[in-house]
């Protein structure tokens, strides 16, 4: 039987792939990749040359009929990301959800994802704590914001920089200005950097140095 294999890539320093991660790309069929410039990198990396299709948030809709074809065929398949773990605030849950509804046989492989890292260096509580990936830019922001002013778990966001000090002004506001927070960037990279301190003290930190790299927002629960 055919089977659908998530598999984790490095979230920056490519070593981070896992020995099975390497062999599953290996013997895979195909592999359906995020971007497939960027994973080109990943694979060439390892030596891996394997038939690659193009599976992200923008065609997935269209293409997934044709690959749980595919999958029904008999094709085993790898589905990678450009950073990550498949499904988690990236392409991945529509078409695992189309195979558990298929009977098609799915396998997550343990490995890489941002907010881990970032929740173990945060230095704030790790034993409860919510994901809660990219805020709504617009629509439904501010409700998802007033909910979270009394949760009292640890929260875990992503974002870009360039609405990095959008997003803690907004905690700021809703959550005041004394709330522990940890900001990382660029995990796992040569310039990988975690700035610690109130909402207030990390606000001013990045109004000095301008955001750059991809963000993991760690922000304490109501106490």
């Amino acid at each position: 039987m055919s089977k659908l294999i998530i598999v984790p890539t490095p979230i920056g320093n490519l070593d981070d792939l896992t020995l099975r991660a390497i062999e599953v790309l290996k013997h895979a069929d195909v592999i359906l990749a995020e971007d497939t410039r960027t994973s080109s990198v990943l694979l060439h990396h390892f030596g891996i040359e394997k038939k690659m299709f193009s599976h992200h948030a923008f065609n997935e809709h269209h293409t997934m009929p044709k690959i749980i074809e595919m999958l029904l065929s008999g094709v085993n398949m790898a589905l990678i990301s450009d950073a990550g773990t498949p499904g988690i605030s990236d392409p991945g849950f529509l078409l695992i959800r189309e195979c558990i509804k298929n009977n098609i046989d799915v396998e997550c492989l343990p490995g890489p994802s941002a907010f881990l890292p970032a929740l173990v260096v945060s230095g704030l509580p790790s034993d409860r704590f919510c994901f809660e990936g990219f805020l709504p830019v617009k629509k439904g922001r501010q409700t998802a914001l007033k909910k979270l002013t009394v949760e009292d778990r640890t929260m875990i966001f992503y974002e870009s920089p360039h609405r990095l000090l959008k997003s803690l002004h907004d905690f700021q506001l809703h959550f005041g200005t004394e709330r522990k927070v940890s900001v990382s960037r660029e995990l796992t990279k040569k310039f990988e950097e975690t700035i610690r301190g109130t909402l207030t003290e990390v606000i001013q930190h990045f109004e000095k140095h301008s955001p750059k790299g991809e963000f993991v927002i760690v922000v304490s629960g109501l106490s």
